[in-house]
């Protein structure tokens, strides 16, 4: 099979025997390679020490008074957030597991950049044998914003730091170290293009067609099956809608923030406005396989998913409202 999204650091963790990503040393110290944890030259005595002690022995437990005598309170909040998300995922088996916790707990203080991470590395992990290039390409939706544009009738989404000319950035040390290129033109995947994705995927330059009836929305019902499957070993089918019409509308998972604005106004007013219905990018109807794991009211239904964009035409998928926000009795991860 072919490599894909190397910038994940997916090639330096261990597997478990359920396929789940295991912790190693080499991908703890891909966090101390982060500039906002790498001590400056004019940083004090006790943050070099700590810097230096972690990269020898990134499991190394760490007190909390190491921190306080860091002098920079910058830098002491830096290693606090670093050193708790390190913690918590030392803590678990795998880092599916990891996840699913933090998400069912809450995130806490836990930054953004650290979650859409971790969704980065799992997805990997869960389309490991996946070779198609537009399944792979809708599943970025899942841990980095899109900027979406109308272009003769078709609704187009590309990567918002990408076109925003801030992707010239690397998220992860990881980019710089495989010397992967900061710029490249923006191009719509489509099949005549759609084998240069391998070569181009840590790149996150090829945008996604997400027009209704077309091929983009069913790759991510795709991703969204894979992601259920693969966090909380439950078996659905994701079909795609044009809209929801005589729909028994029991259950919903918004699939960002404006999904779930959206789903409150249907279930609450049973119609929708004008303006919150062009917000739609995508409608799913979840169907489970095995009602087992189901809450009692939601046995025999659907869950429906909305995905939406904001105002300004950009879509911020969570992810975690799969994990989350489903009617099932198991808070358990299979990983």
């Amino acid at each position: 099979m072919r490599d894909f999204w190397l910038s994940c650091g997916h090639h330096l963790l261990d597997r478990d025997e359920g396929g789940g990503l295991v912790v190693t040393d080499e991908f703890l110290k891909v966090y101390l390679a982060r500039p906002e944890v790498v001590p400056p030259p004019d940083a004090c005595t006790a943050e070099r020490t700590l810097y230096r002690a972690l990269h020898t022995a990134p499991r190394r437990p760490v007190e909390s008074a190491e921190v306080a005598a860091i002098t920079d309170p910058d830098a002491r909040e830096n290693w606090a957030l670093l050193l708790a998300f390190r913690d918590h995922l030392l803590k678990h088996k795998t880092l599916e597991s990891a996840y699913v916790d933090l998400i069912r707990k809450g995130v806490g203080a836990t930054p953004p950049l650290f979650i859409n991470q971790l969704v980065h590395v799992i997805l990997r992990n869960a389309l490991e044998r996946c070779s198609e290039p537009e399944v792979l390409r809708a599943a970025e939706l899942f841990f980095r914003p899109q900027r979406t544009t109308l272009h003769d009738g078709s609704l187009i989404a590309a990567d918002e730091e990408v076109i925003g000319g801030i992707g010239q950035m690397p998220a992860s040390p990881l980019v710089s170290m495989l010397g992967i290129p900061a710029q490249a033109a923006i191009d719509v995947l489509t099949p005549e293009n759609a084998e240069s994705y391998w070569a181009r995927s840590d790149r996150f330059d090829m945008a996604i067609d997400l027009t209704g009836g077309r091929s983009g929305l069913s790759a991510l019902a795709t991703v969204m099956t894979r992601w259920i499957s693969h966090l909380l070993g439950i078996d659905v089918e994701i079909e795609v809608l044009r809209e929801l019409r005589e729909a028994s509308f029991v259950w919903y998972v918004g699939l960002d923030a404006e999904g779930t604005r959206i789903g409150d106004l249907a279930w609450n007013a049973g119609v929708l406005d004008e303006a919150a219905a062009q917000r739609i990018v995508g409608l799913f109807r979840l169907t489970f396989n095995d009602t087992m794991p189901l809450l009692e009211r939601a046995h025999g239904e659907p869950v429906y998913a909305i995905l939406a964009m904001t105002a300004d035409g950009v879509i911020r998928m969570k992810p975690q409202n799969l994990v989350a926000g489903l009617p099932i009795k198991s808070a358990e991860a299979v990983a």
